[in-house]
């Protein structure tokens, strides 16, 4: 199933290939034990998990030196695929569950990700700075932007300004709200060719 990964992402490297190819597997295992995954979803691990965590990656191209939060990563989404796609940008994966957490750690450990640090941790506690903010359909955006607002560095490294990226779907007009002015909303279905990402899929920047 990398194919679908190759298929948006060609540049990979034989072992950024051999990282995607594990995913499967690992989770299959750790899901059987832990539920961090739909059971009926399994199945579609590499177009509605780690593909769709990618579609951060068609909004920014992190540089190296980068630091991201994965606020409420689950069992590592999107921060492990992200991780996977940028070795040389340093990825802090948070949730606070901590037998979610566990997988994603065990996940990471197996297939080597030097650059992916997941902590048992809730978000209100998360005392860091980073440049950006990640995270998967967790909690109301402006409940989000509370939260992290505090961890948002300074200093700029990217070619966008430093802020939040989230996975979102079905209608957003009322958590937009409140950011019309600077938030934007680019249609994964952009990026992405499979059925699955016309349903209301999109990556939300929000510049802090």
């Amino acid at each position: 199933m990398t194919a679908l990964i190759e298929k948006y992402f060609p540049q990979l490297t034989d072992i950024q290939r051999q990282q995607f190819q594990s995913l499967d597997a690992l989770y299959r295992d750790w899901n059987a034990k832990i539920n961090v995954i739909s059971r009926k979803d399994i199945d579609n691990l590499y177009e509605h998990h780690v593909l769709h965590s990618l579609a951060i990656a068609k909004v920014i191209n992190f540089r190296p030196g980068t630091h991201v939060l994965d606020f409420g990563t689950g069992g590592g989404f999107p921060g492990i695929p992200l991780a996977i796609l940028f070795p040389e940008v340093q990825f802090k994966l948070i949730d606070g569950t901590g037998k979610k957490i566990r997988v994603a750690q065990e996940v990471s450990n197996a297939i080597g990700l030097t650059n992916c640090h997941p902590e048992h941790l809730r978000g209100e506690d998360e005392k860091d700075k980073f440049d950006f903010v990640v995270s998967r359909a967790v909690m109301p955006l402006p409940d989000l932007v509370k939260i992290v607002r505090k961890n948002i560095a300074k200093t700029q490294h990217n070619a966008l300004p430093n802020g939040i990226l989230c996975l979102k779907g079905g209608n957003l007009q009322g958590e937009i709200q409140p950011f019309y002015k600077i938030a934007q909303t680019t249609d994964i279905s952009n990026f992405f060719a499979e059925p699955w990402f016309k349903e209301q899929k999109y990556v939300i920047y929000l510049p802090i």
